[in-house]
């Protein structure tokens, strides 16, 4: 027992236990229990009259018995009879006092150190006293609250002495995990400030500290308020949230920091602004409707990154298609502009589809329902159905209304109908959306048959003219995408007003403008049909030829090969110029033009082109054109003077010299008759025949075969293939048995070629060439196998049994036909 008694014994406070007045010494006596030695905080009094802790003398009669002996007063070991604790009031009451007096006055001589200027051991020594008496009770609580320790210990955190700074956010944190009163008034000053400026820097103590200490405090609604406040605090707890890899625990607390911010209401816009939308988008969902007016009006002012875009989209895509249908006119417009806003990225884009935003703004803009809208709301819906289409959704299979989709003959219809009855700013952007929807390999042919079926081409067309200079542009780009499945369609519109075609003409060449306005312009005049004289004839009259030959000659003489104009341009320019080489024998001025800037040379210069096929393509069919007309134009050239002599060196320094030509059977030129045994036109179709695209090849054929035409020398033009080296690919392309009108071709030339004896006799031992006819003999049409039949009766392959086959290549004429007769039946 006399060890039981011994083993418990310490003073309360360690050299803190007297304040300098004797009566407290004497009074601390009464107040300590002679077992623990401690002050009491519940005395009570047993049968001796002497008082106890509570706990302290019930162990002390538990030990008793176990003794095997009754209970005993510690002090006088007199045994009792009862047992009973009765607790006394008075003494608590008196212990209480003094224990608040004494806290009170050990808070006071603590504040004198919690001051920047205090010694790190003073301080130190105060906020452990700050934080023993918050932990010492409810009085004591009082104290440190009455005392404003709570904005002392704040004014720590700016101490010098890290020791100390840590310290303090000890004790705040200890101060936050009672009530919101508490956590405001610690956060008072710029407490919440430096604690953020802890949670940025790179001292891991005190970041961890300050982000336990942050998450305590943001359990008040005020306190939350005030972080949201700070400039930059919600991004820091977002890239400390971020960073579990480095800290799971920090990265934890800042997280719950941020839901904490997260469920205070008036903090839901610099959230968002700062990238956390789930609680606006929240109150969007649930709120009132002015509630959800005010956070939508709020969304439409933050610039959203595009993931925060598809977030938006997802969680809210199909609220706003519902105001835009439903909501009133102020929510209608805030929901456009969010929309639009949304809209503009090509993946939130397909949210919004998937969230059937697409009927929703096809009813607001129908034609029977656009008088219920104000032209600013029908432009801003027209917007977002123009940037929802331009995502890249194949709107063929995306539904709309039950079996109708977006590109739906009636669904067309009605906008094209729209078109015509608003004002431009709406036109443009439906124009933009049909142009998009005409970019779609999978919707271009419906858009077509919808444009065909309700007559709209006409109205589309008459833009070319409009002042309007976006919808003009948009009506270009639109027109350009249809043309290659409905020329005709806009050719004839074109024919009907020469002033429409003179305004196409303007865009293209005359405006200093937009740059991919003219080219699209330029690509309508190009896709227009090359043989309608109608067409021909009113572009001569606009002057429209001219200057694309000066364009195209300009291109040339800057060596073209350079990069230094746009490809398409340069296709676009051929394409147009050559429609003149089309209808040569019924427009004398076709033929003047031709003659006036030398086309045959130019289309000769256009084919040394490398990698620009198409350019290629055309100008050797412009020249086959050009050379078919040959046998028509041979006679004497006349010159009027030097002047005229001059102008004709387009591409050398010097006039042409003229010879009498045995394939024409008189003096031809390149420029006058466009005989393309001069200016190397041969031998550049020639090189054209080994080329990789096999429409170029036969293009190239096509033009060597023209002198190999009836009413030309035949002989003198095989020998001229011979000289040039023509023969030898020619033969290589029948050996690689073509099929259509590229084996018919080559068929009729090899025929024409093995009319001469030597080439004959020389190629019948060729076995390739041999099977190649035969190839074609078995599997052409009828008239491929039947000048295939005349060859192998050339060659010795078959026997000859009449003499029906010319074998005198001088003479004009064959019962074989004529290539320009195959040429104009092929068309």
């Amino acid at each position: 027992m006399e060890r039981h008694r011994q083993g418990s014994p310490r003073q309360e406070e360690a050299g803190g236990s007297s304040d300098g007045h004797e009566e407290d010494d004497g009074v601390l006596s009464a107040f300590v229990c002679p077992i623990t030695m401690r002050v009491m905080r519940d005395p009570v009094v047993i049968e001796t009259g002497h008082a106890y802790e509570r706990e302290a003398i019930a162990r002390w009669f538990s030990a008793c018995r176990e003794l095997g002996r009754g209970p005993c007063c510690p002090i006088t070991m007199q045994e009792v009879r009862r047992a009973d604790l009765r607790p006394v009031l008075a003494l608590r009451a008196a212990i209480g006092e003094w224990t608040d007096r004494r806290q009170r006055d050990e808070l006071r001589r603590a504040c004198q150190w919690l001051t920047k200027a205090a010694e790190e051991d003073e301080a130190v020594r105060a906020l452990g006293c700050a934080v023993r008496g918050w932990s010492g009770g409810r009085a004591c609580r009082r104290a440190v609250r009455g005392e404003g320790v709570m904005q002392m210990v704040g004014g720590m955190l700016r101490s010098g002495s890290a020791v100390v700074r840590l310290k303090a956010l000890e004790a705040i944190q200890e101060f936050a995990k009672e009530t919101d009163q508490d956590r405001e008034a610690v956060s008072e000053g710029d407490t919440i400030r430096t604690i953020i400026k802890f949670i940025d820097c790179e001292d891991c103590q005190e970041r961890e500290l300050a982000v336990s200490a942050l998450c305590d405090l943001s359990k008040s609604e005020v306190v939350c308020g005030k972080i949201s406040e700070l400039n930059g605090a919600v991004l820091i707890l977002g890239k400390v949230a971020g960073s579990k890899a480095d800290n799971p625990t920090v990265a934890e607390k800042a997280e719950m920091t941020l839901q904490n911010l997260d469920r205070c209401e008036k903090n839901a816009v610099q959230m968002a602004e700062n990238g956390r939308l789930e609680p606006l988008l929240n109150l969007l969902i649930e709120g009132s409707p002015e509630k959800q007016l005010l956070m939508a009006s709020s969304l439409e002012k933050i610039v959203l990154s595009n993931d925060l875009k598809i977030l938006v989209a997802r969680r809210v895509g199909s609220l706003f298609a519902d105001i835009v249908e439903k909501g009133s006119l102020e929510a209608k417009e805030v929901a456009f502009k969010v929309l639009e806003h949304i809209s503009a990225n090509a993946e939130s884009a397909k949210v919004l589809i998937e969230e059937n935003v697409l009927l929703p703004l096809f009813r607001v803009l129908s034609i029977n329902r656009t008088n219920l809208l104000p032209p600013r709301l029908q432009e801003a819906a027209a917007t977002v159905l123009a940037n929802l289409v331009a995502s890249g959704v194949d709107f063929g299979t995306v539904p709309l209304d039950g079996d109708r989709t977006l590109v739906s003959e009636d669904i067309v219809h009605n906008l094209l109908h729209l078109i015509s009855n608003t004002s431009p700013p709406i036109q443009c952007k439906l124009l933009e959306f049909f142009d998009t929807l005409s970019s779609s390999t999978g919707t271009v042919l419906s858009i077509v048959s919808a444009i065909k079926s309700s007559g709209a081409i006409t109205n589309l067309v008459q833009f070319v003219e409009s002042d309007h200079e976006e919808s003009r542009f948009a009506s270009l780009k639109l027109i350009y995408k249809i043309s290659f499945h409905m020329d005709h369609e806009i050719a004839q519109v074109f024919r009907a007003s020469p002033t429409l075609l003179g305004c196409l003409v303007e865009v293209a060449f005359l405006n200093d403008g937009n740059t991919d306005e003219q080219h699209a312009a330029l690509q309508i005049l190009a896709n227009l049909p090359k043989r309608d004289r109608h067409l021909t004839r009113e572009l001569m009259e606009q002057g429209a030829f001219k200057i694309v030959a000066r364009k195209v000659l300009s291109i040339c003489r800057r060596e073209a090969g350079s990069d230094i104009y746009d490809n398409t341009v340069l296709e676009g320019l051929v394409k147009i110029l050559a429609r003149i080489t089309y209808v040569l024998r019924d427009e004398p001025r076709c033929i003047c033009l031709a003659r006036e800037y030398n086309l045959a040379a130019l289309f000769t210069s256009l084919l040394r082109l490398i990698g620009q096929d198409k350019v290629q393509l055309i100008s050797a069919r412009a020249l086959m054109n050009l050379s078919l007309e040959s046998k028509y134009l041979t006679g004497t050239p006349k010159f009027d003077g030097p002047e005229q002599k001059s102008k004709l060196a387009l591409f050398g320094r010097k006039p042409p010299s003229f010879q009498f030509c045995r394939v024409h059977s008189g003096v031809c030129s390149i420029r006058d008759s466009f005989c393309i045994l001069e200016g190397k036109a041969v031998e550049r179709l020639v090189h054209c025949l080994n080329h990789g695209n096999k429409k170029v090849a036969e293009a190239a054929l096509a033009a060597l075969c023209t002198l190999l035409e009836d009413e030309v020398e035949i002989a003198e033009g095989v020998l001229v293939l011979h000289r040039a080296s023509g023969i030898a690919p020619i033969f290589d392309i029948l050996k690689e048995n073509p099929t259509g009108s590229l084996q018919h071709r080559v068929t009729w030339a090899v025929e024409r070629i093995l009319r001469s004896e030597e080439i004959s006799k020389a190629a019948s031992t060729d076995r390739g060439l041999g099977s190649a006819l035969v190839h074609s003999f078995q599997h052409g049409d009828s008239r491929t196998r039947r000048i295939a039949e005349a060859a192998l009766k050339h060659v010795e392959k078959l026997p000859i049994f009449s003499q029906i086959i010319d074998k005198h290549p001088s003479i004009r004429g064959s019962s074989m036909g004529s290539m320009e007769r195959f040429i104009k039946f092929d068309h």
